[in-house]
């Protein structure tokens, strides 16, 4: 599978994902979209599709098909949606025509938020409400593309075959975000928040080490030689995961 795909599959299976929770960890962000109220459907030709939608609770956003979207997408290639998610490129509009102002003038407010959160201009240590944001998206993002990679890069997949089966939690002490990675028969699955019995756990000590450490910053395992990162149970998994999750720079970087 091309780079171009992989990337198109992190874009609407990990990046997009973010929105659902992006008013939660950004006040302006939650200012702009909450009288939103749209459906968005996004397909890739011969490729993925995703949906997104704004409704009176909130974000929700998932793979495959909406049941009744008020816009769809067509983007002809992966490069056509990776360009778009680059601000270089438009998609083509198959239906909802009269949104379109919404997609031009609203939306783009939505990602921009999203890449001011996410690749911060200033450093977010220095900004503790910045720090919090940028940390638990970085995790996020993390977890679900260890999802996609695993179902489209060849490495990652080998890797998932593997990692034996059970749960690996990561989660931000002492009241950070969270975060899971599951492998078992039927793929690899993630999900934000704390998992049933997970058979293996990932704590970071605080935000600044989480931080530092899952954006490539300072060295995962010096960080568990000095305590600051603590791993326990079910240690396979955590290779596993942790290998996958570091080949996200590969393609999003």
């Amino acid at each position: 599978m091309s780079s171009e795909m992989v990337r198109a599959h992190l874009n609407l299976g990990a990046v997009l994902k973010n929105l659902e929770v992006l008013g939660d960890v950004d006040a302006e962000a939650a200012r702009v979209t909450e009288p939103w109220r749209i459906a968005v459907q996004f397909t890739v030709a011969f490729g993925p599709e995703a949906w997104l939608e704004y409704s009176a609770t909130g974000c929700r956003q998932d793979l495959g098909r909406h049941t009744n979207p008020d816009v769809r997408l067509l983007f002809a290639t992966p490069r056509h949606l990776n360009r778009m998610f680059d601000g270089t490129a438009l998609p083509i509009p198959l239906t909802g025509f009269t949104r379109l102002g919404f997609l031009k003038n609203e939306f783009p407010k939505a990602t921009a938020r999203l890449e001011a959160v996410l690749k911060p201009k200033t450093d977010p240590l220095g900004d503790p409400a910045l720090l919090a944001a940028n940390t638990a998206l970085t995790l996020y993002t993390g977890a679900f593309a260890a999802r996609a990679l695993a179902a489209t890069d060849p490495v990652s997949a080998g890797i998932a075959a593997g990692a034996p089966a059970g749960t690996l939690q990561l989660q931000v002490l002492p009241d950070g975000p969270a975060a899971w990675v599951s492998f078992g028969k039927d793929g690899v699955r993630a999900g934000r928040g704390l998992a049933e019995a997970p058979a293996a756990r990932m704590t970071f000590k605080d935000l600044r080490t989480a931080h530092e450490v899952l954006g490539g910053k300072r060295d995962g395992l010096s960080a568990i030689g000095q305590g600051d990162v603590e791993v326990w149970g079910m240690l396979p998994l955590v290779d596993s995961a942790t290998l996958i999750m570091d080949r996200v720079a590969r393609f999003l970087d």
